[in-house]
């Protein structure tokens, strides 16, 4: 269990106030806490963040609030600042009432999405910002491989479990093409559907979660990842992962109501390479932390171990990138008939 030292509670004025712990998420630590001028969403950062990604937190959701879109935003400390350092880095957030979906399941919902995610590019489409935060390699594909082929080589009490899956792994990436290069914009950057925030009936998208992520990047990872998320409507740890059709073109549907003509066509025919590119990245930092064991959080629900979620996650979206593969002219069918 988890609690909140005294001094991040007292630089946010909470010291009474009533927290609930938030167990949606894999990195961020996350609490919603009520005080009497009104709730803040309390945050630990994973080590992986550094404090200055505030600042482009800061000054990215104030453009979208310019835009007209419903953002989370920084709570400054009692001193001011926009990150407390004790016992890791903390922040909070402004509190924005709604519901998520863990998986997606209808058309209409990918749709509101989509058009949301398409608003979000939009305003920021040329928008100049210097990023204080970076994560340079965040979706090197190669790199991620190349740490799963290495971590074959360990003699840790994990390796021999993991070995099956990691193989079919390492062979599938074998016959995957590089994403063409194209041009970078600001992208989210983990656009999993829990990262879109819905009204309480779980209808309307009203806005998106998690901004540490946010960086210069391309649509093949971008909208590779959401539909990623999307598409398959057995969730991320399903073992009969799929892409699903129609869920796919709601999600495309929704996101070039904004988007038609800000894409080159470079750009629109990386959409399905992106998909397949990035369920099997996401295998691969699945199998290497089943591996490892030491960065992704975990079902413990459903579970026994980090390692065994792991497992399952990865053979679930090795599944997925095969799916792609295997239906990928009528995918990009869908795709010609949203942007053409």
């Amino acid at each position: 269990m988890i609690t909140i030292p005294r001094a991040v509670l007292a630089a946010w004025r909470a010291e009474s106030a009533r927290i609930t712990p938030i167990e949606i998420g894999l990195i961020n630590l996350t609490f919603r806490v009520d005080r009497p001028e009104g709730a803040i969403a309390l945050q630990r950062l994973h080590p992986i963040f550094a404090g200055e990604v505030n600042l482009d937190i800061d000054a990215i959701t104030a453009q979208l609030e310019r835009a007209g879109m419903r953002t989370p935003r920084p709570v400054p400390t009692n001193h001011g600042g926009l990150w407390l350092e004790h016992e890791g880095v903390w922040r909070a957030l402004t509190w924005l009432d709604g519901s998520v979906h863990t998986e997606l399941r209808s058309p209409a919902i990918a749709r509101a999405a989509g058009a949301l995610v398409g608003r979000f590019h939009r305003a920021l489409e040329h928008v100049e910002h210097r990023f204080h935060f970076t994560r340079p390699g965040a979706h090197d594909t190669a790199r991620h491989l190349a740490k799963l082929d290495a971590a074959l080589t360990s003699d840790g009490p994990h390796t021999a479990h993991a070995r099956p899956i990691a193989e079919a792994i390492l062979a599938h990436a074998r016959e995957l093409a590089p994403l063409a290069p194209t041009r970078a914009r600001i992208i989210h950057g983990d656009l999993k559907i829990s990262n879109v925030l819905f009204d309480e009936q779980g209808a309307d998208a009203r806005a998106l979660l998690d901004l540490d992520t946010m960086a210069h990047g391309i649509v093949a990872h971008e909208i590779g990842d959401a539909l990623r998320s999307w598409c398959n409507p057995g969730g991320e740890s399903a073992e009969d992962a799929h892409v699903d059709p129609a869920i796919f073109e709601g999600a495309l549907e929704g996101w070039s109501t904004s988007m038609r003509g800000a894409l080159d066509a470079d750009e629109i025919d990386s959409i399905v390479p992106g998909l397949e590119t990035i369920a099997l990245e996401l295998a691969t930092r699945f199998a290497t932390d089943a591996i490892e064991d030491r960065y992704f959080g975990w079902d413990r629900a459903r579970y026994a171990s980090r390692v065994e979620h792991n497992r399952v996650r990865a053979r679930s979206q090795l599944a997925l990138a095969r799916s792609v593969r295997s239906h990928r002219a009528a995918l990009e069918a869908i795709v010609s008939r949203c942007f053409r």
